[in-house]
């Protein structure tokens, strides 16, 4: 048994000192931050602005349909008296900014448009209409706009501006308006 012995002590001696042997790993300290490195200054190139071609008013106009030229309506409306189809001297301004916008606009073509209040009969005032109507036309003519850019129709009473039944309302429905019907 003492031969047991001296073995056991001297086997756990051995493994004691192999153990001791084992190689110890160092912890290594975490690296200090970073310094503050200047980076070296980058220059912004801020890419070429692509600018859009500037386009003129004739441009512009050709690129819009009828329908957003008649919405943005650029030839105003003018009114008439009460049975009467002469052009008023407040309808003159008007007619001549039109004419003027016509002129720069010289391939458009117009359609004149006369009204009439609900008074009267309806044959009455189809013909009342088509007066106002050819009326408008034939100042716009000595204004220079040639006729051939212009047609007319009257509406007599069957498209009012204001539906009342008095004589704001009808004042407002004896006209004649403009619409573009080519450009």
């Amino acid at each position: 048994m003492k031969k047991f012995l001296v073995f056991s002590l001297s086997l756990l001696l051995a493994l004691t000192f192999i153990a001791s042997c084992k190689k110890k790993v160092k912890e290594v300290p975490p690296p200090p931050p970073p310094q503050a490195q200047e980076q070296p200054k980058v220059e912004k190139v801020e890419a070429p602005v692509v600018k859009e071609p500037v386009l003129t008013e004739e441009e512009i106009f050709q690129k819009k349909t009828l329908e957003e030229i008649n919405q943005e309506k650029p030839l105003a409306m003018i009114f008439f008296d009460y049975d009467k189809y002469n052009i008023r001297p407040d309808a003159v301004p008007v007619l001549e900014t039109n004419a003027q916008w016509l002129k720069a606009h010289p391939t458009v073509k117009i359609l004149i448009e006369g009204h009439c209040d609900e008074r009267g009969t309806e044959e009455y005032n189809l013909a009342l209409g088509e007066r106002r109507a050819k009326a408008t036309m034939e100042y716009l003519v000595s204004l220079g706009i040639p006729a051939e850019r212009m047609k007319i129709i009257s509406y007599g009473k069957s498209q009012p501006l204001d539906p009342g039944h008095d004589e704001a309302a009808w004042a407002k429905n004896r006209r004649a308006q403009f619409l573009i019907i080519e450009k």
